[in-house]
C-alpha cells in the first residue's frame, strides 16, 4: 500500500528551542518523547496524527548555511488582519523576514530563528481548512516528475499538475496541501528540511523500500548508522525517510 506522509522533519542546533517556536507560530503544543521534539495538535502526543502533518525536530551539531531551503511551509490565515497579527506574532517569537528573491508579493517570507525560511500567506480560499499548515513546498525542477514520483509512492491525491507546479493532498481531504514548485535552484548542501513517510499498519518496510528504489529512490548515507528508518533520495535528489512502525 502507498505511503503516508506524517511529518515534516527540521534540522536545529537547539531542537527543544525551535521545536516552541514552531508550536508557538502553529497554536500547537510541543513533545519531548525522547531526543527529538514533535510538534503537533494540542490534546496529547497522538502519532501519527490522523488528520494532518506534524513536525519532528531533530537536534544536530552543524549550523545552516545561508543556502535556501528546498522545503519549506506555507502558513495559512483567514484575513488581511489576520495576516499582519500572525506575522507580528511570529517576529515577536523570534522570526525575521527575509528575501529570497521574492519581490513584491502578497505573502511574507520570514525564517525561524535558526534561519529556515517560510511564508506567511495572504487569504486564500484554497487553504481555508488546512489548518495552520497551508502546504509544504518542495522547489524542483520538474514538477510533472515530481507529481509521478510522489502520487505513486504515497497515498496522496494529485489536484494539480503543470511545467510549473504539481499539488497533492491527502486522499480524505484534510490537512496541508503537498506542492512542488519549478524553481532554477540546484542542490548543493543536505537538505535542512525533509519529509518522513510511514508505512500503514500491517505493510512491510523493507517491501515499501524495494517499491520506492524501484520508482527512482536512491540510498541516502547521512552517518545515520544502525537505525530503524531508512534513509533515501527521490530522482531529484530530495532527502525522505520511510519510518518504521512502532
Amino acid at each position: 500500500m502507498p505511503l503516508r506522509p506524517v511529518q515534516v522533519n527540521i534540522k536545529a542546533l537547539d531542537g527543544p528551542a525551535v521545536g516552541r517556536f514552531w508550536a508557538e507560530a502553529l497554536g500547537w503544543h510541543a513533545y519531548s518523547p525522547g531526543v527529538t521534539t514533535y510538534v503537533g495538535p494540542p490534546g496529547g502526543l497522538v502519532w501519527p496524527d490522523p488528520v494532518g502533518v506534524g513536525i519532528d525536530v531533530v537536534p544536530v551539531p552543524e549550523a545552516k548555511t545561508a543556502t535556501k531551503n528546498r522545503l519549506h511551509l506555507d502558513l495559512a490565515t483567514t484575513s488581511a488582519a489576520h495576516q499582519a497579527e500572525l506575522v507580528a506574532r511570529l517576529e515577536a517569537l523570534g522570526a525575521t523576514p527575509v528575501d529570497v528573491g521574492q519581490g513584491e508579493v502578497p505573502w511574507v517570507v520570514l525564517a525561524d530563528p535558526e534561519g529556515n525560511e517560510f511564508c506567511v500567506l495572504e487569504p486564500r480560499e484554497v487553504y481555508r481548512d488546512t489548518g495552520p499548515i497551508a502546504a509544504v513546498v518542495v522547489d524542483c525542477a520538474d514538477p510533472r516528475a515530481m507529481a509521478s514520483f510522489w502520487g505513486t509512492a504515497t497515498d496522496w491525491s494529485l489536484h494539480e499538475v503543470t511545467d510549473d507546479q504539481a499539488v497533492l493532498r491527502s486522499a480524505e481531504g484534510v490537512g496541508p496541501y503537498l506542492e512542488f514548485l519549478r524553481t532554477p535552484d540546484v542542490k548543493s548542501v543536505p537538505d535542512r528540511v525533509h519529509l518522513d513517510l510511514l508505512p500503514y499498519p500491517g505493510d512491510d518496510q523493507a517491501a515499501e523500500v524495494a517499491r520506492l528504489r524501484a520508482l527512482g529512490a536512491t540510498d541516502l548515507d547521512l552517518g545515520q548508522g544502525n537505525v530503524p528508518w531508512t534513509c533515501l533520495s527521490d530522482p531529484e535528489g530530495h532527502e525522505f525517510c520511510l519510518l518504521a512502525l512502532s
